[in-house]
């Protein structure tokens, strides 16, 4: 692969895209890139063949299940992993008869949390709006096309208010923004709330409790108010937040009172489709509570991906077993686990990914997988056979797509979110 570029699509990326993604491929063929499966044997790393390390691996998650019950058994996967490799990866581990599945790998805090989160509208759709509140997102690092869309409709009128920790130019004007610290986020939702619950003369959610509303928030109360096509977007940050959940309440509230649309804007690209495959559920603390004997990695370095590194290496290192698939090697990975599987990168590889306003598109692979990588679904598949699991007899990823999302997928998408606000504001 030698160069990416745009094709044109009016409806999702216009014209554009964006540094990262048409640089991203310069690391397909890095020296990082894993080519051969390898065991650690004596705290050394081996190289071996794939027979035997899909053997090692069947015997050891059987062997754990038996002894250890299959709740000892979990999985984390990155949020860009293909909704194809998820939902194999969901299904063993739902095979085994365990629950304990994740990709919201900086979520702490799930509680009441929206069962398939999205843009909540078609991403063409955020050109025509009058009114934006943009919680706590890196937009411009986080989203970089919608920021553009964003900075391309306030040309023609759509007032823009945010509410972050600040520092972070987007390089689009703004009519009313709180920068504070993510300690201070629920009290000035908490405001911005208060002050359209006056407006609309309705009771704040229960636990909300304001004495004063700041300048600021009164301003975005009163932009979200006077507009008549209207979002209230929640960014990456607002999500990893201790106390997201509250922060998502209050989001809700005043979507619902100012006729705004609640959207989330998806940390991953396949975040969306992760939620549609099933692949969530357990919550990241729960996976890491170090409770668990045997933990399937896909697609993620530890120190990189993890919420709490440090607890995170001390969750997985008291496993018996830790498998890896991943195109890449860290120094991290060699660390935590006992085996890794060399998986096939998303140019090598027929992948479906599910985009924030909630379209499936399937890409076709450009070159070969690299040296003796295969593909994760073909991976999981005869790792689904070795185990003796029902329903793995796919031969092509078309099949595994056909089951991992119905055709009327799009109904299951849902920001209806059923926490409360647990801290007072």
């Amino acid at each position: 692969v030698m160069r990416v570029v745009a094709l044109e699509n009016e409806a999702i990326n216009e014209c554009w895209i964006s540094d990262r993604d048409r640089f991203a491929y310069e690391g397909l063929n890095s020296a990082d890139r894993l080519t051969t499966p390898m065991v650690k044997q004596g705290g050394q790393w081996l190289e071996t063949d794939w027979e035997s390390a899909m053997d090692y691996v069947a015997r050891s998650l059987k062997t754990i299940a038996a002894e250890s019950g299959p709740e000892a058994i979990a999985a984390l996967a990155h949020p860009i992993s293909s909704s194809e490799e998820l939902h194999l990866l969901q299904k063993v581990i739902r095979g085994l008869g365990s629950s304990q599945v994740e990709t919201r790998l900086r979520q702490t805090d799930t509680q009441g949390a929206a069962s398939a989160p999205w843009l909540g509208m078609p991403i063409s759709k955020l050109s025509e709006l009058d009114r934006v509140l943009v919680i706590g997102s890196f937009l411009r690092k986080d989203q970089p096309l919608i920021a553009a869309r964003l900075r391309t409709a306030t040309k023609r009128g759509l007032q823009v208010a945010r509410i972050d920790a600040g520092g972070d130019d987007w390089l689009i004007n703004t009519a009313a923004n709180i920068s504070a610290a993510p300690s201070q986020w629920i009290n000035a939702l908490g405001e911005v709330a208060s002050a359209v619950a006056k407006a609309k003369s309705v009771a704040l959610p229960a636990s909300v409790s304001v004495s004063s509303i700041s300048p600021a928030a009164q301003a975005i109360a009163d932009s979200l108010l006077s507009g008549t096509a209207s979002a209230v977007l929640i960014g990456s940050a607002a999500q990893f937040h201790p106390a997201a959940s509250s922060l998502n309440a209050l989001a809700q509230f005043i979507a619902a009172q100012t006729g705004a649309t609640l959207g989330f804007l998806p940390v991953g690209g396949n975040a969306v489709g992760a939620s549609l495959v099933n692949a969530n559920g357990a919550g990241v603390q729960s996976v890491l509570s170090g409770e668990r004997r045997a933990v399937i990695l896909m697609n993620i370095e530890p120190d990189a991906d993890l919420p709490n590194p440090q607890q995170a290496r001390a969750a997985l290192a008291k496993a018996n077993t830790v498998i890896a698939l991943s195109a890449y090697q860290s120094p991290d990975l060699f660390e935590v686990a006992d085996v890794i599987l060399p998986i096939a990168a998303y140019t090598e590889t027929v992948s479906t990914y599910v985009n924030a306003e909630g379209r499936a598109q399937t890409i076709q692979p450009a070159v070969k997988p690299l040296g003796d990588s295969r593909p994760a679904w073909k991976v999981l598949r005869v790792l689904g056979g070795l185990l003796n699991l029902d329903g793995f007899l796919f031969n092509m990823p078309e099949e595994v797509l056909g089951e991992a999302l119905p055709e009327d997928y799009c109904k299951l998408l849902n920001n209806h979110v059923s926490a409360s606000v647990q801290a007072s504001a």
